[in-house]
């Protein structure tokens, strides 16, 4: 009875400082409010990473209690996201489907209750932004483990869209499942590319199976809907499919690489120009005179003399002509707004096409 008593007496203390919670976030989003009048009637930008990374790494250092850096980071994004939907509700698109990674990419900088659209292809994505049905993109770039996509590159040359922002999340599988054990496991479905990176786990756990134990079907978020559908299956998937379909998650992080990143960007119609102390500029580079001897190595030695740091070359074939030529996709540290990135661009305007500059997260 005493036990029951005091924990009553501290539940009244968790109410009361909700309560608290509650009106303070109330009079933020009033001041939130008013910016979202100003940035309306100046046609400003609502979405800033810079300045959300500012206020994240501010409460980092300021942090005095329990709260962990990235509980800290989680229980804000999901504010900024609230917030950015009070100033200027906006649709953003993702490489769907609904679950996907990449989803997982979107709700980590936009929160919960930003409004989504999962479409079918990086290029539908890009043509989403472009014609403005959405406001903001966000597509995958680079897996450290599997290299640049090669779609988005190329449709960043090719579109007059920029990057704003990146983000780079950990590729973690779960084993998610409504049935409490895994011995009540009948069938497990997951993608291929799953199957293949979780193959440890699934041969301690679940030995030399039949293949019709293992399932293969289109995505992670396809299988986490069939196991949903039934009690005795299971799904290997992203966390936040899990979530989407209410599957209890048995097991975290069973990939046999636990250092498989994604890097993905966020795309938009207009640049997010802001120095911060760790930017990156993207550029696609076509360049001229290419059938003559060390033309790119000329460009190079601009870079070094401006003393830019070269972070990535990558070669991708040029597809408007019948010529085996190649155009180069290249990222920088700095930002555009810095004098010797501007007179780099200045300089080789007829070779350099900017891609964005943004905050530097690897």
């Amino acid at each position: 009875m005493f036990l029951m008593s005091s924990i009553n007496e501290l539940r009244k203390g968790i109410d009361s400082i909700d309560d608290t919670i509650l009106d303070l976030l109330s009079k933020r989003m009033e001041i939130v409010d008013q910016i979202g009048i100003i940035k309306r009637n100046s046609n400003a930008l609502i979405y800033h990473p810079d300045r959300e990374k500012e206020i994240i790494d501010r409460l980092i250092r300021n942090n005095k209690g329990k709260l962990s850096k990235s509980a800290i980071e989680a229980i804000f994004l999901e504010i900024f996201g609230v917030s950015r939907n009070l100033e200027l509700p906006e649709l953003i698109s993702y490489l769907g489907p609904e679950g996907s990674f990449t989803h997982q990419a979107a709700e980590s900088r936009f929160g919960a209750v930003a409004e989504y659209i999962p479409l079918p292809s990086i290029k539908s994505i890009f043509d989403s932004v472009e014609t403005g049905r959405a406001k903001y993109g966000i597509v995958p770039i680079e897996n450290n483990q599997e290299g640049m996509v090669k779609e988005t590159m190329d449709l960043l040359k090719e579109r007059n869209l920029y990057i704003i922002s990146e983000i780079i999340i950990p590729v973690n599988f779960c084993l998610a499942s409504k049935q409490q054990s895994i011995q009540g496991i009948t069938k497990i479905y997951s993608k291929d590319i799953a199957f293949n990176q979780c193959q440890g786990f699934l041969h301690d756990y679940f030995g030399s199976n039949q293949d019709d134990f293992f399932n293969q079907v289109d995505s992670t978020s396809k299988a986490a809907k069939f196991a949903s559908e039934n009690q005795t299956t299971a799904a290997l998937c992203s966390h936040i499919a899990a979530k989407i379909y209410g599957l209890p998650i048995l097991f975290d992080n069973i990939q046999d690489n636990d250092s498989n990143q994604t890097r993905f960007v966020i795309i938009s119609k207009v640049e997010n120009l802001k120095k911060t102390s760790r930017d990156k500029t993207s550029f696609a580079v076509k360049l001229k005179n290419d059938d003559q001897p060390g033309t790119l190595l000329k460009l190079l030695q601009e870079f070094e003399e401006e003393n830019i740091n070269l972070l990535k070359i990558e070669s991708r074939p040029q597809k408007d002509t019948n010529e085996f030529k190649f155009w180069f996709f290249i990222d920088v540290e700095g930002n555009k707004l810095d004098d010797n990135i501007k007179q780099l661009i200045i300089r080789k305007k007829d070779e350099l096409t900017f891609l964005g500059s943004y905050m530097n997260l690897c």
